[in-house]
């Protein structure tokens, strides 16, 4: 591959991982906030884009130093493209299934502070009107027979 045919495949590669990665950037940002407003989701966001393009970048500068068998230096240059728009898409389908991840932690714990405030909510409102139910296990009267049987007990037949 001559040097033209090189700087044109490193070009239009690093091209389009660029778009892909502002791509992935600023929709991801946009998908983590749907889950609750916060400030993890910008940071989460950048840091899933930067590794995206680190990683990307990477596999483009190693595919454009393989000998490829190709007759002349355009099916060079496409063969290379062809190789490295399948890496995107892998890469691309990884990055989002990572924010899809950040995304499904961050509704389990926001559902799960929810559930412990309620919960709390719920004890200290009992605690202050005393209409906390009690454990029948624990009443001073209880002798392990359910109500259905000293029912049966009573009844004549």
């Amino acid at each position: 591959m001559d040097t033209n045919s090189y700087l044109a495949f490193l070009l239009i590669g690093t091209v389009l991982v660029l778009l892909d990665g502002q791509v992935i950037y600023r929709n991801g940002r946009r998908f983590l906030r749907q889950s609750g407003p916060n400030a993890a989701a910008e940071s989460l966001t950048r840091l899933v884009s930067v590794l995206f393009h680190l990683v990307v970048l990477g596999v483009l500068a190693l595919i454009s130093t393989v000998d490829l068998p190709a007759d002349n230096a355009t099916e060079g240059i496409v063969l290379r493209l062809g190789v490295t728009l399948i890496v995107l898409g892998v890469a691309h389908w990884v990055a989002i299934t990572a924010l899809t991840r950040i995304r499904d932690r961050q509704e389990f714990d926001e559902v799960r502070q929810e559930r412990e405030a309620r919960r709390l909510a719920n004890e200290q409102a009992d605690a202050a009107y005393g209409t906390a139910v009690p454990n029948p296990a624990e009443s001073p009267a209880y002798t392990g027979r359910s109500a259905t049987s000293a029912l049966n007990r009573q009844l004549p037949r």
